[in-house]
């Protein structure tokens, strides 16, 4: 329990760490660049995916170190997807239905991911106990 606990925490200062380049980039493209808000959350998104795979595999999660990096990778993008998925259709909820602003819905869509992800991650890509 006590390791499940220190990875939920690590696993929070990267998805931190991740949230503010992807909603930097996000507020950037959108008040500065005039991109549309779902084209710039979905590009801040891939980026912050990259970043995070990058941390997840080194701080967060015990990855087999066997393992194909590439399948890996893939894995990790393919679930990433779903998480990006999951991500337009809360944006697009709370903007369009809801009409709240984007800035504010960024942030519940990313909790909203933020869950999925962990989850989907400590299954498919953490080492599994032999």
């Amino acid at each position: 329990m006590k390791k499940l606990i220190e990875q939920i925490i690590k696993f929070g200062f990267v998805g931190f760490l991740c949230f503010f380049i992807d909603y930097g980039i996000m507020v950037f493209l959108t008040e500065i660049m005039g991109v549309d808000y779902l084209v710039s959350s979905g590009i801040s998104f891939t980026v912050s995916v990259a970043v995070n795979y990058i941390l997840s595999i080194t701080f967060v999660f015990e990855t087999d170190k066997n393992k194909n990096r590439f399948r890996e990778f893939v894995i990790f993008v393919f679930l990433s997807t779903i998480g990006l998925g999951i991500n337009e259709a809360c944006m697009w909820f709370a903007v369009e239905l809801l009409a709240i602003h984007y800035m504010i819905s960024k942030i519940g869509a990313t909790a909203v991911v933020m869950v999925y992800n962990f989850i989907s991650r400590k299954i498919f890509i953490e080492k599994k106990e032999e």
